[in-house]
């Protein structure tokens, strides 16, 4: 296969099953090697779209990870590390791997190389405890930032409490997730996202879940219900180009009005903008089916 300069891979499969994550991981030429970190949401209850246990596990087991996660910083069941603890207990992550809340004590910063928001970056100060990371997203809408991807999970995701306000605010407040303005913060979102790919270099692979796909996060305990179908597992060593396509799909979906509302209604396309004009990665993708 011959690609373009400028153009990534991105490797999908419709089966929405064990097997298919599996498969997108397995055709991509990067593995994860080492001590591997699984990044992921644990989803605030009583009722969020996380990705299933059960749906997952093949995977984070092949890859001998450990699942891990940060504190939130807006009130809610996942605030508190002991709370936080609980609740990936209690959605079943525990049964399949170790776990750790990697900001449990405190932040450390990256640096942000190009960035127009932000100069630093603040993560769990155990990120660094891994030699690689798997990003397993759940592709799905946002309040605020539009859609939630693998940028998102490697931005606001990873980010600290105090960090996922400093990306909030576009860079103006550690403690105040509220107050900045909509492009700033798309933007801190990619510039963050970009000093964790950079941090990790070839260190880092992702794949997209297209399922349950409500125009809210799994930050939402009572998100709306999905009213488009799901779609399949996408994933790639490029994270702007595997959310670009993971967009591409929704937006030539025949069900996807609602999904591509909130998008647009929050402005949620300037983060692959901006990723792209710092280099984050690239737009331009070929998309491989496995099927």
């Amino acid at each position: 296969m011959e690609l373009k300069n400028n153009e990534s891979t991105v490797y999908m499969t419709k089966n929405i099953t064990p097997e298919g994550l599996t498969a997108v991981y397995n055709a991509l030429e990067r593995k994860c090697s080492g001590k591997t970190a699984v990044k992921l949401s644990t989803g605030e209850p009583p009722a969020s779209n996380y990705l299933r246990p059960a749906l997952i596990k093949d995977l984070v087991q092949l890859v001998h990870g450990t699942i891990v996660e940060c504190n939130t910083a807006y009130e809610g069941q996942r605030i508190k590390t002991a709370d936080h603890y609980r609740v990936a207990e209690e959605h079943g992550f525990t049964e399949i791997a170790d776990f750790q809340i990697q900001d449990e004590d405190g932040s450390m910063t990256l640096p942000v190389n190009g960035g127009i928001r932000l100069k630093e970056n603040y993560v769990g100060t155990h990120f660094p405890d891994y030699d690689s990371y798997l990003i397993l997203s759940h592709f799905k809408g946002h309040m605020m930032a539009g859609f939630g991807g693998a940028i998102k999970n490697i931005s606001i995701g990873l980010g600290s409490s105090k960090g996922k306000a400093w990306i909030h605010s576009g860079g103006t407040s550690l403690t105040d997730i509220w107050s900045g303005e909509q492009d700033a913060f798309l933007e801190a979102m990619a510039e963050a996202g970009k000093s964790v790919a950079d941090y990790l270099g070839d260190k880092i692979v992702y794949v997209n879940v297209m399922n349950r796909l409500s125009v809210d996060c799994d930050c939402d305990g009572h998100p709306a219900e999905p009213d488009m179908k799901d779609i399949g597992v996408l994933a790639s060593t490029d994270p702007l180009a595997l959310d670009q396509a993971c967009i591409d799909l929704v937006y030539s979906a025949p069900d996807g009005k609602s999904l591509i509302e909130r998008i647009e209604s929050k402005n949620g396309l300037h983060t692959l903008e901006h990723a792209a004009k710092i280099g984050l990665g690239s737009r331009e993708y070929k998309l491989i089916m496995l099927d």
